[in-house]
């Protein structure tokens, strides 16, 4: 299987990268052709320009500035997201990459009939979420409704794929996570994505 594994962390010394690092291992050593899109280190621009905005609806929809991401997310039959909850939500260049990359003529067509959205990203299978957060499980779960899952198994996944397997696999609590947590939380990362076949 070839995987997009997606990283967005500024800091190279990050969980994060360590995360990532060992996603690319683990998948790797099982046979997997791994993709790595460092979203900082690519100099990734999360912000959608106005031409952007302003042809949403054209058809085709021009994608030309981040056609090379384009070509790595249609290529893939897999996408790993890598990257820490910042206030209950998405870094903000990850939640660029989904505005900019995951675009009509891409991850999605809009429904001549009004209103519907109809999947496009039909070659990915899965999408893993491997993530972190600084708040206890619990804050992340029951106060708050776990949105950053909501947004990716409802919104993301559901609106651009057919037949997805999701996952999502956190650290809670990152801020006063011990070395010994981290190293268990990298064994979960490892031994879940031995299971990708």
């Amino acid at each position: 299987m070839r995987i997009l594994l997606v990283l967005a962390h500024p800091l190279p010394e990050s969980f994060a990268t360590s995360v990532a690092r060992t996603a690319r291992d683990a998948l790797e050593a099982s046979g997997h052709v791994v993709d790595l899109l460092d979203l900082y280190r690519e100099d990734f621009d999360p912000r959608l320009s106005k031409a952007e905005r302003s042809g949403y609806f054209d058809v085709p929809y021009d994608t030309s500035a981040v056609a090379d991401i384009v070509v790595r997310l249609k290529a893939a039959d897999g996408l790993i997201l890598v990257f820490p909850q910042w206030w209950f939500n998405f870094p903000a260049i990850l939640k660029g990459f989904f505005d900019r990359v995951f675009a009509p003529g891409v991850a999605f067509s809009h429904d001549a009939a009004g209103g519907r959205i109809v999947p496009q990203l039909t070659n990915i299978r899965l999408l893993y979420a491997l993530t972190t957060t600084g708040s206890p499980w619990w804050l992340v779960r029951l106060y708050m409704g776990d949105p950053v899952r909501r947004l990716l198994k409802r919104g993301i996944a559901a609106f651009c794929s057919k037949r997805l397997h999701f996952k999502m696999l956190s650290l809670h609590d990152m801020d006063r996570a011990t070395d010994a947590k981290r190293k268990l939380h990298l064994d979960r990362v490892r031994k879940l994505l031995s299971t990708i076949r």
